[in-house]
């Protein structure tokens, strides 16, 4: 027996532990040693040493001379043809290199991942001298984190929150993911009216007051309705007008650090 737990029966079981051994590499820069696979993916040793080398002949990964196990080139090479395939990346790089001149928080880009998380595409740190922890390629849940609730929003889900959020295309999120931070987001849609992606502006927590989350609500707008234009896409109509919630800012605000935050 290959594995020590039942998978889903869709699929090819060889493909999905292969893959799997993929995604736990790419989960972390650090080497991998083929015990922590084992532990990382449920599989034992030997179904790992088998697959690794179709992997290693294929260069998706690389063996290094300590026994560890990294990415390989192929790697790149697929990321190379996605950027090609999804200009998504080389539209929205400016504009959120734009939102960060203009004195905002960090600007992400989050798209799906699969039906529990999402991924940070692309990260711009702002110009202040703290920041949250995200950085491009790291996966985030979809049920917490301004960006994550508002693509699940935009996914089908039927809730009253779910529809608040469509209809104001924005998301507030303070004390959600990790305790020191907040962070608001706003979709960008493509030609088909479908969201393509999620802008977002996160940081402190400290530094989101009413204020300050009106005027980057303002200009996260501006940006998202520029990338929707960019990408053929048409914006749909919101009140430019905008009362922060306060009651649920404060409430989030004055919280004890104990229990998780946002972004």
């Amino acid at each position: 027996m290959a594995t020590r737990k039942k998978r889903a029966p869709a699929g090819v079981a060889a493909v999905d532990r292969a893959l799997a051994i993929v995604q736990a590499i790419a989960s972390q820069p650090e080497p991998w040693s083929l015990a922590k696979l084992s532990a990382a993916t449920d599989l034992y040793k030997s179904t790992i040493l088998r697959l690794l080398g179709s992997l290693e002949n294929a260069r998706y990964v690389t063996r290094l001379k300590d026994g560890n196990y990294t990415l390989g080139p192929a790697i790149f090479r697929l990321g190379l043809s996605y950027e090609h395939a999804h200009p998504l990346r080389e539209i929205v790089v400016p504009v959120l290199e734009s939102l960060v001149k203009n004195g905002t928080e960090s600007a992400s880009l989050h798209i799906r991942h699969n039906a529990t998380s999402r991924v940070c595409l692309v990260r711009v740190d702002s110009n202040h001298s703290t920041l949250d922890r995200i950085q491009a390629g790291d996966i985030l849940p979809l049920d917490r984190g301004a960006a994550g609730r508002l693509l699940a929003a935009f996914d089908g889900e039927e809730t009253t929150a779910a529809r608040q959020l469509r209809e104001n295309c924005f998301a507030l999120s303070v004390g959600e993911r990790d305790p020191a931070c907040a962070g608001v987001a706003c979709p960008v849609f493509g030609p088909d009216g479908a969201v393509k992606g999620v802008l977002s502006l996160s940081g402190p927590r400290e530094r989101f007051t009413p204020a300050a989350i009106t005027r980057m609500r303002e200009l996260l707008l501006a940006a998202a309705g520029a990338v929707t234009q960019t990408l053929g896409g048409k914006f749909p109509e919101v009140s430019r007008s905008y009362d922060a919630p306060k009651k649920l800012l404060d409430a989030q605000l004055t919280k004890k650090s104990g229990k998780s935050s946002a972004g």
